[in-house]
């Protein structure tokens, strides 16, 4: 049974220097011993799995919700499509404006036995920390199925005229 996930790619727009583009993009890292020490291919949207008969927006909110313990902005969302990851899950995803401060986020925990094999149960944060980047780095520090998230969305902003050339 393929496994189903829908989560939120939050941007928001600044002003154009030499130092890169004007959209900043919001992504969270996973936590956990195993993702301790990984950073580039490591980070993702913020989202979560549903069930089939789930409405994979209200999944994308609650997961956005949970991970970050920030209510997801308002505003009108542009629909990413979706992307199937290696390890074949599937992927829906919206983007939407916002500015969020994510300095202090609250993610909801998680148990596992570590170490392995030890009998002790520790608790850990789903999302230890979450940051905004621009698309070129964006790309490199996301899951890779979901750097095509980051394409479509810039896609959509230049074809709006909303932001100018390669952002």
């Amino acid at each position: 049974m393929v496994k189903l996930s829908a989560g939120l790619l939050v941007y928001r727009l600044g002003e154009s220097s030499t130092r890169g583009s004007p959209v900043k993009l919001l992504l969270v890292h996973p936590g956990g011993p195993y993702w301790a020490s990984k950073d580039d291919r490591a980070w993702s949207i913020p989202k979560g799995e549903y069930p089939a008969d789930e409405d994979p927006w209200v999944t994308a909110q609650r997961e956005f919700r949970e991970e970050l313990g920030l209510a997801p902005p308002d505003g009108p969302a542009i629909d990413l499509g979706q992307v199937t990851q290696s390890n074949g899950k599937r992927v829906q995803a919206w983007a939407v404006a916002g500015d969020l401060d994510v300095s202090h986020i609250e993610s909801n925990a998680f148990e596992l036995e570590w170490p392995p094999r030890s009998g002790s149960l520790q608790s850990f944060p789903e999302v230890d920390r979450a940051d905004w980047f621009t698309p070129p780095v964006a790309r490199r520090k996301l899951v890779a199925a979901q750097a095509e998230f980051v394409d479509r969305l810039v896609a959509n902003l230049v074809g709006e005229g909303i932001v100018a050339g390669e952002a």
